[in-house]
């Protein structure tokens, strides 16, 4: 086992200790989330700031409307989750659901990836494949025998509909994230997280799948 796999694993086991210790004790939920955002508001605006620089666009007030969006996405996306998690019981199973098919796309979409390979999804981001994608979708439909007891209310067509977009827009996310990479000439967006990166990298399907996943499950 190489250096980078051993440190990939052992930060694999912290984030989902942090995952599970956010689930039971809302203090720990609160803090996460605040240093999450500040770093990944760090990150993103780091992205920005170097394909500025890059393309040497010295645009002051470009500067100033990039950073400002993403602070306010960000800060409204912490919000949102506290809200739901401190008011709105009923709606955690959307936000948990939304999460887990946010991480199992990105499971599915690198195991299938890798073992089928085949034929490139995008330029934007060159090992991503279409094997891939697919495999992200069909980790995610996974999930719904865990979840559909707490999901009957709904038919089994809606669910899979809801699943399949969620994972879609999880896979957006992922991709606009490595679009900015790209354009930024960067791999990762940090090193804080070893062997995976930055935070951004992490939860760059899941700030996107959140809100829509949440959204998309109360109107329909």
């Amino acid at each position: 086992m190489n250096s980078n796999l051993k440190k990939r694993i052992i930060t694999s086991i912290f984030l989902i200790s942090l995952l599970t210790a956010m689930s039971f004790y809302s203090y720990i939920m609160f803090i996460s989330l605040v240093v999450i955002a500040i770093i990944t508001w760090i990150e993103f605006y780091a992205l920005i700031s170097k394909i500025i620089k890059k393309n040497l666009i010295k645009d002051k007030i470009y500067r100033f409307f990039c950073k400002a969006l993403s602070l306010f996405y960000l800060a409204g996306l912490v919000f949102f989750i506290l809200l739901i998690e401190t008011y709105y019981s009923n709606l955690k199973i959307y936000l948990l659901y939304s999460i887990l098919i946010s991480i199992m796309s990105d499971v599915g979409g690198l195991t299938v990836g890798k073992i089928f390979k085949g034929k490139k999804l995008t330029r934007i981001s060159p090992n991503k494949t279409i094997s891939g994608s697919i495999g992200s979708l069909i980790f995610s439909i996974f999930l719904i025998p865990f979840f559909y007891d707490k999901l009957s209310y709904m038919n089994l067509s809606k669910v899979i509909f809801l699943t399949i977009m969620i994972s879609l827009i999880s896979q957006l996310g992922d991709l606009f994230i490595s679009f900015l990479k790209r354009k930024a000439k960067v791999k990762d967006t940090s090193n804080i997280l070893p062997g995976h990166g930055g935070i951004l990298d992490r939860i760059d399907g899941i700030i996107f799948a959140i809100p829509f996943g949440v959204y998309l499950f109360m109107i329909i």
